[in-house]
């Protein structure tokens, strides 16, 4: 059986490890933490492989703790930033520690009875009673001002043209706090996070050993990207939350079963936990049959069955079915309970009373918002993307009326290659 590093290793997920780690975990039962950010409240998948880190560091026997940053969300961390962040307000950052508690809760195990159950904390807690001239004094002495320009994110901060506030300046002194804390009040060992985090982790371990004389650990996974570098996470819609209500589970499965051949390799080891042998077979069969697409339905049913479950990845499956299996059917032959019974495809209304006396398709589809401005719509057309009760629009000027309505109330438009919305006359 792979120790966690191993397991980590040949899935990619490993990138930056502090020596000594390995021979830490191998000790026994380590406790280790990962900071979540809470400047949403839903996680999206940029955030899927520390929570997945979590996920295998409890499956080899550890302790997970879940830091929700309530107080760092006040301050804001330049890593990976090019420009000062938006502070939030209490109260907003409140209601998203609650919601990304809420998500971390579906996937470790929290039952108090196992000897490493996962844990959540909120470094606001800690943060609290300490006042302005405490940390300073007992915490800031420790750090020299030159260590902390050292920083990668620091530097490019400040070499950059919008610089960087002293609030952001001093994050890494608070994250290095909560490591301190952790350590101190719940024996953690171990801090991993993104490799963006690096700098800032490593501040953690230098404050434990000049402050408590104590030593710590780390490691940072790479960072996702997309084979052709564009950014990964997004879709032509925006972020792919992890909230059901923010992203559906068919957006979901559609984002992950239309990734390239190159992502989804890559990706079915870090996003999975099937094991080698399972995966190696996987690509062996698809790469012997491309077309029928078995790694990226493998991949996607995975992951979806993971963060929705099971029922809601059968629903995935039907829609799609529904509308990308049967292409060359009449959208005619789709009856009123499966036009409404498809999960995710986005819904809008209009006006019935302009359906009846005829609206030209720009204005339908600016109307009911399918696009954000006429232009754009008028654009898809030109290119062709735009299909309405699946016949192909060519002509921006086309008037639709009563006759295009599926069961006298619907019109099912399809943007692209990808995205449906099924508008009902009301």
């Amino acid at each position: 059986m792979n120790t966690l590093i191993e397991e980590l290793k040949w899935r990619g997920m490993l990138q930056d490890i502090m020596p000594g780690t390995e021979e830490q975990l191998n000790k026994g039962v380590t406790t280790a933490y990962i900071g979540f950010d809470p400047t949403a409240e839903s996680l999206h998948i940029g955030g899927m492989v520390q929570i997945l880190l979590l996920v295998h560091l409890q499956k080899a026997g550890h302790k997970p703790l879940a830091l929700v940053g309530g107080a760092t969300g006040m301050v804001g961390d330049p890593s990976g930033k090019s420009a000062e962040r938006n502070l939030l307000s209490e109260e907003v950052l409140q209601k998203n520690v609650a919601g990304i508690q809420k998500q971390l809760e579906k996937y470790l195990d929290f039952n108090p009875s196992r000897p490493n159950a996962a844990e959540i904390v909120n470094n606001y807690d800690w943060f609290k009673p300490i006042g302005f001239l405490d940390f300073i004094r007992d915490v800031g002495k420790h750090i020299t001002v030159n260590y902390m320009m050292a920083k990668e994110s620091v530097k490019k901060r400040i070499e950059g043209e919008s610089g960087i506030s002293f609030t952001e300046f001093t994050y890494q002194l608070i994250q290095g706090y909560d490591y301190y804390w952790l350590y101190n009040h719940k024996n953690c060992r171990l801090q991993m996070g993104g490799s963006d985090q690096w700098g800032n982790i490593v501040t953690g371990t230098e404050l434990i050993r000049r402050k408590s004389g104590g030593e710590a650990f780390a490691f940072t996974s790479p960072l996702i990207t997309k084979a052709d570098g564009s950014k990964f996470g997004k879709s032509e819609a925006g972020n792919i939350w992890l909230d059901a209500e923010k992203t559906s589970p068919y957006q979901f499965y559609q984002f992950w079963v239309n990734a390239t051949d190159a992502d989804a390799e890559t990706w079915i080891k870090i996003f999975t936990f099937l094991d080698k042998k399972s995966i190696e077979d996987v690509i062996a069969q698809h790469r012997n049959n491309p077309g029928e697409r078995l790694l990226q339905k493998t991949l996607a049913k995975e992951i979806t069955v993971f963060v929705h479950g099971d029922a809601e990845y059968q629903k995935a499956i039907e829609t799609t079915a529904k509308l990308f299996a049967s292409q060359n059917a009449a959208a005619e032959d789709l009856s009123i309970e499966d036009l409404n019974s498809m999960e995710g495809i986005i819904k809008k209304d209009v006006d019935q009373n302009k359906i009846a006396s005829g609206i030209d398709v720009i204005s339908l589809l600016a109307d009911t918002e399918v696009f954000p401005s006429r232009g754009e719509a008028r654009k898809m057309i030109q290119n062709g993307g735009l299909s309405i009760n699946r016949k192909k629009i060519t002509d921006a000027q086309q008037i639709i009326n009563n006759e295009w309505l599926l069961h006298e109330q619907y019109l099912l438009i399809q943007k692209g290659k990808k995205n449906y919305f099924l508008v009902k006359a009301v």
